[in-house]
Protein backbone atom coordinates (compact mmCIF):
# COMPACT_ATOMS: atom_id res chain seq x y z
CA UNK A 1 0.00 0.00 0.00
CA UNK A 2 1.32 3.53 -0.72
CA UNK A 3 1.01 6.57 1.46
CA UNK A 4 -1.73 8.45 -0.13
CA UNK A 5 -3.75 4.72 0.13
CA UNK A 6 -2.59 4.63 3.50
CA UNK A 7 -3.86 8.08 4.62
CA UNK A 8 -7.21 7.73 2.78
CA UNK A 9 -8.15 4.41 4.47
CA UNK A 10 -6.91 5.82 8.07
CA UNK A 11 -9.58 7.92 7.50
CA UNK A 12 -12.42 5.81 7.02
CA UNK A 13 -10.85 3.78 9.72
CA UNK A 14 -11.18 6.79 12.31
CA UNK A 15 -14.81 7.61 11.07
CA UNK A 16 -15.98 3.90 10.95
CA UNK A 17 -14.32 2.74 14.67
CA UNK A 18 -13.61 5.46 17.02
CA UNK A 19 -14.94 5.33 20.36
CA UNK A 20 -15.70 1.69 19.44
CA UNK A 21 -14.43 -0.94 22.29
CA UNK A 22 -11.77 -3.50 21.36
CA UNK A 23 -13.52 -7.29 21.62
CA UNK A 24 -12.23 -10.04 19.81
CA UNK A 25 -8.83 -10.57 17.75
CA UNK A 26 -8.46 -13.29 15.36
CA UNK A 27 -5.15 -14.44 14.12
CA UNK A 28 -6.00 -15.09 10.30
CA UNK A 29 -2.42 -15.64 9.89
CA UNK A 30 1.35 -15.79 11.33
CA UNK A 31 1.43 -11.67 10.78
CA UNK A 32 -2.11 -10.84 10.26
CA UNK A 33 -4.77 -10.15 12.61
CA UNK A 34 -8.68 -9.15 12.58
CA UNK A 35 -10.12 -7.10 15.70
CA UNK A 36 -13.47 -6.38 16.40
CA UNK A 37 -14.88 -3.11 17.56
CA UNK A 38 -18.29 -3.87 18.05
CA UNK A 39 -19.51 -0.82 16.29
CA UNK A 40 -23.00 -0.16 14.60
CA UNK A 41 -21.14 -0.24 11.30
CA UNK A 42 -19.89 -3.57 11.58
CA UNK A 43 -16.70 -4.55 9.91
CA UNK A 44 -13.62 -5.98 11.59
CA UNK A 45 -10.34 -3.95 11.11
CA UNK A 46 -7.54 -5.87 9.57
CA UNK A 47 -3.82 -5.51 9.83
CA UNK A 48 -1.16 -7.34 7.78
CA UNK A 49 2.71 -6.80 8.52
CA UNK A 50 4.15 -9.28 5.80
CA UNK A 51 6.95 -7.74 4.75
CA UNK A 52 6.56 -8.20 0.97
CA UNK A 53 2.51 -7.01 1.60
CA UNK A 54 1.84 -5.18 4.39
CA UNK A 55 -1.81 -3.44 4.48
CA UNK A 56 -4.27 -1.86 6.57
CA UNK A 57 -8.36 -1.88 5.85
CA UNK A 58 -11.71 -2.41 6.87
CA UNK A 59 -12.84 -6.21 6.03
CA UNK A 60 -17.05 -7.61 5.86
CA UNK A 61 -16.50 -11.19 7.28
CA UNK A 62 -19.15 -13.00 9.43
CA UNK A 63 -17.90 -14.26 13.17
CA UNK A 64 -17.77 -17.94 11.69
CA UNK A 65 -15.68 -17.04 8.86
CA UNK A 66 -12.93 -15.77 10.43
CA UNK A 67 -13.39 -18.21 13.37
CA UNK A 68 -12.53 -20.63 10.40
CA UNK A 69 -9.77 -19.42 9.29
CA UNK A 70 -8.02 -19.08 12.58
CA UNK A 71 -5.12 -19.98 13.56
CA UNK A 72 -3.57 -20.63 17.49
CA UNK A 73 -3.23 -16.86 18.91
CA UNK A 74 -0.08 -15.37 19.18
CA UNK A 75 1.52 -13.84 21.98
CA UNK A 76 1.17 -10.47 20.61
CA UNK A 77 -2.22 -11.50 20.15
CA UNK A 78 -2.85 -13.12 23.88
CA UNK A 79 -1.29 -9.76 24.93
CA UNK A 80 -3.49 -7.43 22.75
CA UNK A 81 -6.45 -9.79 24.88
CA UNK A 82 -4.88 -9.05 28.00
CA UNK A 83 -4.38 -5.46 27.68
CA UNK A 84 -7.10 -3.90 25.48
CA UNK A 85 -9.95 -6.01 26.14
CA UNK A 86 -13.30 -3.27 25.93
CA UNK A 87 -10.28 -0.28 26.12
CA UNK A 88 -12.25 2.49 23.75
CA UNK A 89 -10.57 3.74 20.48
CA UNK A 90 -9.22 6.93 20.78
CA UNK A 91 -8.09 8.01 17.84
CA UNK A 92 -6.70 6.91 14.56
CA UNK A 93 -3.65 8.41 13.25
CA UNK A 94 -0.76 8.14 10.21
CA UNK A 95 2.06 9.57 10.55
CA UNK A 96 2.99 12.28 7.97
CA UNK A 97 5.10 10.90 5.57
CA UNK A 98 5.84 7.73 6.69
CA UNK A 99 3.47 4.31 6.51
CA UNK A 100 3.23 4.45 10.16
CA UNK A 101 -0.23 3.94 11.24
CA UNK A 102 -1.13 4.70 15.29
CA UNK A 103 -4.51 3.25 17.53
CA UNK A 104 -4.54 5.06 20.22
CA UNK A 105 -6.69 3.61 23.21
CA UNK A 106 -7.78 4.94 26.75
CA UNK A 107 -8.48 1.62 29.17
CA UNK A 108 -10.75 3.59 31.57
CA UNK A 109 -11.53 0.15 33.37
CA UNK A 110 -7.58 -0.21 34.38
CA UNK A 111 -6.70 -1.16 37.69
CA UNK A 112 -5.66 1.82 39.33
CA UNK A 113 -7.28 4.37 37.18
CA UNK A 114 -7.08 4.99 33.05
CA UNK A 115 -4.37 3.95 31.51
CA UNK A 116 -3.46 4.61 27.48
CA UNK A 117 -1.79 2.37 24.86
CA UNK A 118 -0.94 2.78 21.66
CA UNK A 119 -0.74 -0.07 19.04
CA UNK A 120 1.21 0.75 15.98
CA UNK A 121 1.28 -0.56 12.92
CA UNK A 122 4.37 -0.18 10.56
CA UNK A 123 3.64 -0.64 6.70
CA UNK A 124 7.41 -0.53 6.08
CA UNK A 125 8.58 -3.22 3.95
CA UNK A 126 11.36 -5.56 5.75
CA UNK A 127 10.17 -3.44 8.93
CA UNK A 128 6.80 -3.96 9.13
CA UNK A 129 5.47 -4.72 12.15
CA UNK A 130 2.85 -4.10 15.13
CA UNK A 131 3.80 -2.78 18.25
CA UNK A 132 1.97 -2.51 21.64
CA UNK A 133 3.14 0.78 23.32
CA UNK A 134 2.29 2.12 27.32
CA UNK A 135 1.13 5.02 28.21
CA UNK A 136 5.05 5.90 28.17
CA UNK A 137 5.69 5.18 24.77
CA UNK A 138 7.76 2.38 25.90
CA UNK A 139 7.06 -1.46 23.27
CA UNK A 140 5.11 -3.82 25.63
CA UNK A 141 5.25 -6.25 22.55
CA UNK A 142 5.68 -6.87 19.14
CA UNK A 143 3.85 -9.28 16.25
CA UNK A 144 6.81 -9.89 14.55
CA UNK A 145 10.43 -10.25 15.93
CA UNK A 146 11.97 -6.77 16.46
CA UNK A 147 15.55 -5.31 15.54
CA UNK A 148 17.17 -2.05 15.78
CA UNK A 149 16.87 1.09 18.11
CA UNK A 150 13.27 2.30 19.40
CA UNK A 151 12.21 -1.48 18.01
CA UNK A 152 13.14 -3.91 20.70
CA UNK A 153 10.58 -4.48 23.66
CA UNK A 154 11.47 -2.39 26.27
CA UNK A 155 12.45 0.29 23.93
CA UNK A 156 11.12 3.84 24.04
CA UNK A 157 9.41 3.55 20.05
CA UNK A 158 11.32 5.34 17.09
CA UNK A 159 10.17 4.89 13.80
CA UNK A 160 12.32 2.77 11.38
CA UNK A 161 14.42 5.57 9.63
CA UNK A 162 14.62 5.30 5.50
CA UNK A 163 17.76 5.02 4.68
CA UNK A 164 20.03 3.88 1.77
CA UNK A 165 23.35 1.91 2.00
CA UNK A 166 26.29 3.77 0.88
CA UNK A 167 28.08 1.32 -1.84
CA UNK A 168 27.02 2.08 -4.93
CA UNK A 169 25.10 -1.23 -5.45
CA UNK A 170 22.27 -0.23 -3.68
CA UNK A 171 20.54 3.34 -5.15
CA UNK A 172 16.76 2.78 -3.92
CA UNK A 173 15.91 4.10 -0.29
CA UNK A 174 14.53 1.46 1.63
CA UNK A 175 12.93 1.47 5.12
CA UNK A 176 14.98 -0.16 8.10
CA UNK A 177 15.84 0.03 11.25
CA UNK A 178 19.54 0.00 10.85
CA UNK A 179 22.59 1.73 12.66
CA UNK A 180 26.02 3.23 12.44
CA UNK A 181 27.41 5.37 9.89
CA UNK A 182 27.45 2.90 6.97
CA UNK A 183 23.84 4.57 6.05
CA UNK A 184 22.57 7.53 5.32
CA UNK A 185 18.99 9.33 5.61
CA UNK A 186 17.87 10.19 2.18
CA UNK A 187 14.48 11.72 0.75
CA UNK A 188 11.59 9.37 0.03
CA UNK A 189 11.71 8.61 -3.94
CA UNK A 190 8.50 9.20 -5.75
CA UNK A 191 5.65 6.34 -5.32
CA UNK A 192 4.19 3.66 -7.57
CA UNK A 193 1.04 4.19 -8.61
CA UNK A 194 -1.28 2.31 -6.21
CA UNK A 195 -2.37 -1.11 -6.94
CA UNK A 196 -6.31 -0.48 -6.67
CA UNK A 197 -8.57 2.68 -6.67
CA UNK A 198 -11.72 3.31 -5.03
CA UNK A 199 -13.63 3.26 -8.19
CA UNK A 200 -17.10 1.93 -8.34
CA UNK A 201 -16.76 0.33 -4.57
CA UNK A 202 -18.57 2.07 -1.73
CA UNK A 203 -15.30 2.34 0.11
CA UNK A 204 -11.14 2.38 -0.28
CA UNK A 205 -11.15 -0.67 2.34
CA UNK A 206 -13.75 -2.87 -0.21
CA UNK A 207 -11.49 -1.68 -2.97
CA UNK A 208 -8.54 -2.72 -0.83
CA UNK A 209 -10.15 -6.26 0.29
CA UNK A 210 -11.22 -6.75 -3.34
CA UNK A 211 -7.62 -6.18 -4.69
CA UNK A 212 -5.56 -8.30 -1.90
CA UNK A 213 -8.65 -11.02 -2.09
CA UNK A 214 -7.63 -11.86 -5.64
CA UNK A 215 -4.28 -11.36 -5.16
CA UNK A 216 -4.38 -14.00 -2.66
CA UNK A 217 -6.22 -16.19 -4.55
CA UNK A 218 -4.38 -15.82 -7.68
CA UNK A 219 -1.25 -16.96 -5.68
CA UNK A 220 -3.20 -19.63 -3.92
CA UNK A 221 -4.25 -21.03 -7.38
CA UNK A 222 -0.46 -20.38 -8.56
CA UNK A 223 0.82 -22.37 -5.35
CA UNK A 224 -1.65 -25.35 -6.36
CA UNK A 225 -1.29 -25.68 -9.71
CA UNK A 226 2.89 -25.67 -9.41
CA UNK A 227 1.98 -28.54 -6.36
CA UNK A 228 0.09 -30.18 -8.68
CA UNK A 229 2.02 -30.38 -11.74
CA UNK A 230 4.84 -31.52 -9.74
CA UNK A 231 3.40 -34.17 -8.71
CA UNK A 232 2.14 -35.11 -12.14
CA UNK A 233 5.80 -34.70 -13.22
CA UNK A 234 7.19 -36.78 -10.75
CA UNK A 235 4.71 -39.40 -11.28
CA UNK A 236 5.82 -39.60 -14.86
CA UNK A 237 9.42 -39.62 -14.06
CA UNK A 238 8.85 -42.95 -11.81
CA UNK A 239 6.96 -44.89 -14.80
CA UNK A 240 9.61 -43.77 -17.10
CA UNK A 241 12.34 -44.85 -15.12
CA UNK A 242 10.56 -48.07 -14.19
CA UNK A 243 10.08 -48.79 -17.41
CA UNK A 244 14.02 -48.28 -18.75
CA UNK A 245 14.83 -50.56 -15.91
CA UNK A 246 12.18 -53.15 -17.39
CA UNK A 247 13.28 -53.06 -21.33
CA UNK A 248 17.17 -53.33 -19.50
CA UNK A 249 16.10 -56.93 -17.68
CA UNK A 250 14.27 -57.80 -20.79
CA UNK A 251 17.51 -57.41 -22.46
CA UNK A 252 19.09 -59.22 -19.74
CA UNK A 253 17.08 -62.11 -20.38
CA UNK A 254 18.49 -63.06 -23.59
CA UNK A 255 17.29 -65.31 -26.51
CA UNK A 256 14.71 -68.47 -24.55
CA UNK A 257 14.96 -69.85 -28.11
CA UNK A 258 18.81 -70.12 -28.24
CA UNK A 259 18.48 -71.42 -24.78
CA UNK A 260 16.07 -74.30 -26.00
CA UNK A 261 18.18 -74.68 -29.08
CA UNK A 262 20.96 -75.85 -27.19
CA UNK A 263 19.43 -77.99 -24.76
CA UNK A 264 17.70 -80.56 -27.82
CA UNK A 265 21.46 -79.94 -29.68
CA UNK A 266 23.02 -81.26 -26.33
CA UNK A 267 20.22 -84.20 -26.31
CA UNK A 268 20.78 -85.08 -30.25
CA UNK A 269 24.19 -85.67 -29.66
CA UNK A 270 24.77 -87.51 -26.44
CA UNK A 271 25.91 -90.30 -28.32
CA UNK A 272 28.41 -88.49 -30.65
CA UNK A 273 29.39 -85.22 -28.84
CA UNK A 274 33.32 -84.52 -28.65
CA UNK A 275 34.01 -82.44 -25.36
CA UNK A 276 36.90 -80.61 -23.84
CA UNK A 277 36.33 -79.38 -20.67
CA UNK A 278 33.99 -76.59 -20.48
CA UNK A 279 33.53 -76.66 -24.49
CA UNK A 280 31.22 -79.26 -26.59
CA UNK A 281 31.56 -79.89 -30.54
CA UNK A 282 28.40 -80.91 -31.16
CA UNK A 283 26.41 -81.93 -34.64
CA UNK A 284 23.55 -79.30 -35.64
CA UNK A 285 21.10 -81.26 -37.26
CA UNK A 286 18.67 -78.49 -37.93
CA UNK A 287 20.57 -76.91 -39.33
CA UNK A 288 21.04 -77.08 -43.78
CA UNK A 289 24.32 -79.20 -44.19
CA UNK A 290 24.13 -80.23 -40.80
CA UNK A 291 27.62 -78.23 -39.52
CA UNK A 292 29.57 -78.86 -36.51
CA UNK A 293 28.73 -75.91 -33.48
CA UNK A 294 30.75 -75.25 -30.50
CA UNK A 295 28.90 -74.68 -26.95
CA UNK A 296 30.19 -73.45 -23.64
CA UNK A 297 29.70 -75.74 -20.70
CA UNK A 298 30.12 -76.08 -16.76
CA UNK A 299 32.47 -78.73 -16.65
CA UNK A 300 30.95 -79.88 -13.43
CA UNK A 301 27.42 -81.09 -15.29
CA UNK A 302 27.04 -84.11 -17.74
CA UNK A 303 25.59 -83.42 -20.83
CA UNK A 304 21.67 -84.56 -19.98
CA UNK A 305 22.75 -82.36 -16.81
CA UNK A 306 23.53 -79.61 -18.79
CA UNK A 307 20.45 -80.06 -21.30
CA UNK A 308 18.47 -79.79 -18.23
CA UNK A 309 19.86 -76.67 -17.14
CA UNK A 310 19.32 -74.90 -20.37
CA UNK A 311 15.94 -76.10 -20.86
CA UNK A 312 15.09 -74.42 -16.99
CA UNK A 313 16.80 -71.21 -18.52
CA UNK A 314 14.24 -71.10 -21.79
CA UNK A 315 11.43 -71.61 -19.28
CA UNK A 316 12.72 -69.13 -16.87
CA UNK A 317 13.90 -66.65 -20.04
CA UNK A 318 10.23 -67.04 -21.53
CA UNK A 319 8.20 -66.67 -18.48
CA UNK A 320 10.49 -63.74 -17.34
CA UNK A 321 10.15 -62.23 -21.30
CA UNK A 322 6.22 -62.89 -21.31
CA UNK A 323 5.83 -61.18 -17.20
CA UNK A 324 8.34 -58.03 -18.33
CA UNK A 325 6.28 -57.24 -21.50
CA UNK A 326 2.98 -57.48 -20.14
CA UNK A 327 4.42 -54.68 -17.53
CA UNK A 328 5.56 -52.80 -20.28
CA UNK A 329 2.26 -52.33 -21.78
CA UNK A 330 0.78 -51.67 -18.50
CA UNK A 331 3.47 -48.79 -17.92
CA UNK A 332 3.32 -47.19 -21.51
CA UNK A 333 -0.84 -47.50 -21.10
CA UNK A 334 -0.40 -45.32 -17.66
CA UNK A 335 2.39 -43.00 -19.32
CA UNK A 336 0.00 -42.15 -22.07
CA UNK A 337 -2.96 -41.48 -20.13
CA UNK A 338 -0.23 -38.70 -17.63
CA UNK A 339 0.36 -37.43 -20.89
CA UNK A 340 -3.15 -36.97 -21.40
CA UNK A 341 -3.72 -35.87 -18.11
CA UNK A 342 -0.55 -33.54 -18.39
CA UNK A 343 -1.87 -31.40 -21.06
CA UNK A 344 -5.27 -31.37 -19.47
CA UNK A 345 -3.66 -29.75 -16.41
CA UNK A 346 -2.05 -27.06 -18.64
CA UNK A 347 -5.15 -26.24 -20.19
CA UNK A 348 -6.90 -25.53 -16.79
CA UNK A 349 -3.57 -23.35 -15.65
CA UNK A 350 -3.56 -21.54 -18.83
CA UNK A 351 -7.64 -20.82 -18.44
CA UNK A 352 -6.88 -20.33 -14.51
CA UNK A 353 -9.93 -22.65 -13.58
CA UNK A 354 -10.25 -22.90 -9.67
CA UNK A 355 -13.12 -25.24 -9.98
CA UNK A 356 -11.05 -27.68 -12.70
CA UNK A 357 -8.08 -27.33 -10.77
CA UNK A 358 -9.82 -28.44 -7.50
CA UNK A 359 -11.66 -31.44 -9.49
CA UNK A 360 -8.18 -32.46 -10.93
CA UNK A 361 -6.31 -32.32 -7.71
CA UNK A 362 -9.26 -34.16 -6.55
CA UNK A 363 -8.77 -36.98 -8.68
CA UNK A 364 -5.32 -37.04 -7.98
CA UNK A 365 -2.59 -37.28 -10.18
CA UNK A 366 -1.06 -40.22 -9.05
CA UNK A 367 -3.77 -42.44 -8.71
CA UNK A 368 -2.44 -44.73 -11.60
CA UNK A 369 0.43 -45.12 -9.15
CA UNK A 370 -2.58 -47.68 -7.37
CA UNK A 371 -2.11 -49.79 -10.42
CA UNK A 372 -5.42 -48.22 -11.15
CA UNK A 373 -7.21 -50.95 -9.38
CA UNK A 374 -10.76 -50.99 -7.96
CA UNK A 375 -10.87 -49.88 -4.33
CA UNK A 376 -11.03 -53.45 -2.46
CA UNK A 377 -14.19 -53.35 -0.17
CA UNK A 378 -13.03 -53.02 3.48
CA UNK A 379 -10.78 -55.32 5.60
CA UNK A 380 -12.54 -57.00 7.85
CA UNK A 381 -11.75 -56.22 11.57
CA UNK A 382 -8.76 -59.27 11.63
CA UNK A 383 -7.51 -58.32 8.78
CA UNK A 384 -7.53 -54.31 9.67
CA UNK A 385 -3.50 -54.88 11.24
CA UNK A 386 -2.06 -55.84 8.21
CA UNK A 387 -3.91 -54.34 5.01
CA UNK A 388 -3.29 -56.44 1.70
CA UNK A 389 -2.66 -60.09 3.28
CA UNK A 390 -4.95 -62.89 3.86
CA UNK A 391 -4.57 -64.77 6.89
CA UNK A 392 -4.18 -67.96 7.85
CA UNK A 393 -3.37 -70.19 10.84
CA UNK A 394 -1.35 -73.40 10.60
CA UNK A 395 -1.75 -76.42 12.15
CA UNK A 396 1.02 -75.98 14.97
CA UNK A 397 -1.26 -72.59 15.87
CA UNK A 398 1.60 -70.15 13.56
CA UNK A 399 0.12 -67.35 11.83
CA UNK A 400 0.60 -67.43 8.15
CA UNK A 401 -0.20 -64.16 5.80
CA UNK A 402 -0.64 -64.03 2.12
CA UNK A 403 0.09 -61.00 -0.51
CA UNK A 404 -2.51 -60.37 -2.58
CA UNK A 405 -0.75 -58.48 -5.23
CA UNK A 406 2.72 -57.28 -6.01
CA UNK A 407 2.50 -53.94 -4.12
CA UNK A 408 0.90 -55.54 -1.18
CA UNK A 409 3.65 -58.08 -1.66
CA UNK A 410 6.44 -55.19 -0.84
CA UNK A 411 4.47 -54.44 1.74
CA UNK A 412 3.96 -57.37 3.86
CA UNK A 413 7.75 -58.68 3.02
CA UNK A 414 9.38 -55.37 3.79
CA UNK A 415 6.83 -53.49 6.05
CA UNK A 416 5.17 -56.12 8.06
CA UNK A 417 7.60 -59.26 8.43
CA UNK A 418 10.19 -59.35 11.23
CA UNK A 419 14.18 -60.60 9.87
CA UNK A 420 13.29 -63.59 12.12
CA UNK A 421 9.61 -64.79 9.86
CA UNK A 422 10.17 -67.05 7.37
CA UNK A 423 9.50 -66.23 4.19
CA UNK A 424 8.40 -68.26 1.13
CA UNK A 425 7.78 -67.90 -2.25
CA UNK A 426 7.11 -70.13 -5.98
CA UNK A 427 10.61 -70.67 -7.52
CA UNK A 428 10.83 -69.71 -11.26
CA UNK A 429 6.72 -68.55 -11.03
CA UNK A 430 4.84 -65.53 -10.49
CA UNK A 431 3.21 -65.42 -7.41
CA UNK A 432 2.36 -63.94 -3.57
CA UNK A 433 4.98 -63.74 -0.73
CA UNK A 434 3.80 -65.56 2.23
CA UNK A 435 5.11 -64.76 5.64
CA UNK A 436 5.03 -66.99 8.92
CA UNK A 437 4.96 -65.09 12.02
CA UNK A 438 7.49 -66.55 14.07
CA UNK A 439 7.72 -65.17 17.59
CA UNK A 440 10.15 -66.97 19.10
CA UNK A 441 14.00 -65.74 17.90
CA UNK A 442 16.24 -68.56 17.28
CA UNK A 443 13.30 -71.49 17.22
CA UNK A 444 12.74 -73.02 13.88
CA UNK A 445 9.10 -72.83 12.19
CA UNK A 446 7.62 -76.49 12.48
CA UNK A 447 7.96 -78.74 9.34
CA UNK A 448 4.42 -79.07 9.16
CA UNK A 449 4.09 -75.48 9.15
CA UNK A 450 6.40 -75.00 6.63
CA UNK A 451 4.93 -77.64 4.29
CA UNK A 452 1.47 -75.82 4.54
CA UNK A 453 2.76 -72.78 3.91
CA UNK A 454 4.90 -73.78 1.07
CA UNK A 455 1.40 -75.00 -0.33
CA UNK A 456 -0.20 -71.86 0.04
CA UNK A 457 2.40 -70.28 -1.77
CA UNK A 458 2.53 -72.86 -4.72
CA UNK A 459 -1.29 -72.40 -4.49
CA UNK A 460 -1.26 -68.31 -4.78
CA UNK A 461 0.91 -68.64 -7.72
CA UNK A 462 1.00 -69.11 -11.56
CA UNK A 463 2.17 -72.64 -11.38
CA UNK A 464 -0.96 -73.56 -9.01
CA UNK A 465 -2.74 -76.09 -11.58
CA UNK A 466 0.79 -78.22 -11.50
CA UNK A 467 1.12 -81.66 -9.91
CA UNK A 468 4.17 -80.45 -7.47
CA UNK A 469 5.49 -77.16 -7.15
CA UNK A 470 9.18 -76.22 -6.00
CA UNK A 471 8.90 -73.82 -3.33
CA UNK A 472 11.77 -71.50 -1.83
CA UNK A 473 11.86 -70.62 1.64
CA UNK A 474 14.45 -68.29 3.90
CA UNK A 475 14.19 -66.18 7.00
CA UNK A 476 13.15 -62.43 5.97
CA UNK A 477 16.31 -60.92 6.98
CA UNK A 478 17.46 -62.81 3.69
CA UNK A 479 15.79 -61.39 1.46
CA UNK A 480 16.66 -57.84 0.23
CA UNK A 481 14.94 -55.27 -2.86
CA UNK A 482 17.21 -54.40 -5.71
CA UNK A 483 17.62 -50.84 -6.11
CA UNK A 484 14.65 -50.01 -9.32
CA UNK A 485 13.06 -53.24 -9.49
CA UNK A 486 9.50 -53.77 -10.27
CA UNK A 487 7.25 -53.76 -6.82
CA UNK A 488 7.32 -57.89 -5.58
CA UNK A 489 10.45 -58.66 -7.51
CA UNK A 490 13.26 -59.49 -4.78
CA UNK A 491 16.50 -61.46 -4.22
CA UNK A 492 17.84 -63.74 -1.92
CA UNK A 493 20.84 -64.46 -0.38
CA UNK A 494 20.26 -67.74 1.13
CA UNK A 495 17.46 -70.29 0.40
CA UNK A 496 16.31 -73.65 0.78
CA UNK A 497 13.95 -75.42 -1.72
CA UNK A 498 10.87 -77.86 -0.97
CA UNK A 499 8.38 -79.73 -3.52
CA UNK A 500 5.01 -79.74 -3.08
CA UNK A 501 1.39 -80.17 -4.12
CA UNK A 502 -0.40 -76.46 -4.51
CA UNK A 503 -3.18 -76.25 -1.92
CA UNK A 504 -4.84 -74.17 1.04
CA UNK A 505 -4.98 -76.78 4.01
CA UNK A 506 -4.94 -74.38 6.57
CA UNK A 507 -7.82 -72.52 8.46
CA UNK A 508 -8.21 -69.16 6.89
CA UNK A 509 -9.03 -66.49 9.55
CA UNK A 510 -11.77 -64.17 8.86
CA UNK A 511 -13.28 -62.99 12.29
CA UNK A 512 -10.70 -63.40 14.59
CA UNK A 513 -11.10 -61.30 17.15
Amino acid sequence: MNDTNIALIVEELARTLKGGALGKVFQLARAALAIDFRTAQGGYLFISVEPNQPRVYLIRRTARELEKQSLAPTLFALALRKHLSGARLASVMKDAGDRIVRLAFDADDAPGGPRAWTVVAQLTGRASNLLLLDAGGRIVDALRAPHGEGQEIGDIYKPPQLVVRTDSSHTSPTPTTARGSATQQVAPSRQKPPPFMRGTFATLSEAADDYYSRLEASRAFDARAGATTARLRQAFEKRRKLRSNLARDLASCGDADEHKRAGDLLLANIANAVREGGRVRLTDYYADDAPTVELEISETRTLPEEAAFRFARYGKARRAAQEISARLEAIDAELGALETRRGALEKIVAARDVDALAAFDGSRADDKQRGGRPKRKQASKAEAGVTGARRYRSSDGYEILVGRGARDNDQLTFRVARPHDLWLHAADYPGSHVIVRNQKRGVDVPHRTVIEAAQLAANYSHAKRDAKVAVNYTERKFVSKPKGAAPGLVRLASFRTLLVEPGENVKRVVNES
